[in-house]
C-alpha cells in the first residue's frame, strides 16, 4: 500500500524550463498510444521523476477543453507514478487526438506508457 504522501504532484515533479524541455525532446525516446504521444528520458541528476503535459491548440481551440485534458493526464499520472521503478525520469505527455477522451481511457493509456518505460529500463 502506498502512503498518501506519494500520491501528490509537487512543483519539483513538474518539468519546466526551456533547456530541460529541449534536451528531453532532442535526446528522448518517443512512443505513441491511441490518444497520446510521449517522450521520455532517464538518468538526470535530480533524483525525482518529472512530468510535463501538453494539449495543442491545433486540436482544441477552447482553453476549457485543453485544461480539462491536462488535468486528466496529470491525475492519471499522479495516481500511478509509483510504477516507475527508479528516480530520474523525465516524461512528456502530449495529447494527439481530435476528440476529448474520458478519464478511464487516459488512465489506461498512461498505465501502458509507464509499463513500457519500466520494461525498457
Amino acid at each position: 500500500m502506498t502512503s498518501p504522501q506519494s500520491h501528490t504532484l509537487s512543483k519539483e515533479e513538474r518539468l519546466c524550463g526551456k533547456t530541460t524541455v529541449s534536451a528531453l525532446i532532442s535526446s528522448g525516446k518517443w512512443g505513441t498510444t491511441a490518444h497520446l504521444r510521449f517522450c521520455w528520458s532517464a538518468g538526470h541528476e535530480t533524483g525525482i521523476n518529472r512530468i510535463m503535459v501538453s494539449v495543442p491548440k491545433k486540436f482544441f481551440k477552447r482553453a476549457v477543453k485543453r485544461n480539462l485534458l491536462k488535468r486528466r493526464m496529470r491525475e492519471a499520472y499522479r495516481l500511478q507514478k509509483e510504477l516507475l521503478p527508479v528516480p530520474g525520469i523525465d516524461l512528456l505527455l502530449a495529447y494527439s487526438h481530435a476528440e476529448v477522451a474520458g478519464f478511464a481511457t487516459l488512465y489506461a493509456e498512461v498505465t501502458d506508457i509507464l509499463n513500457r518505460i519500466r520494461e525498457k529500463l
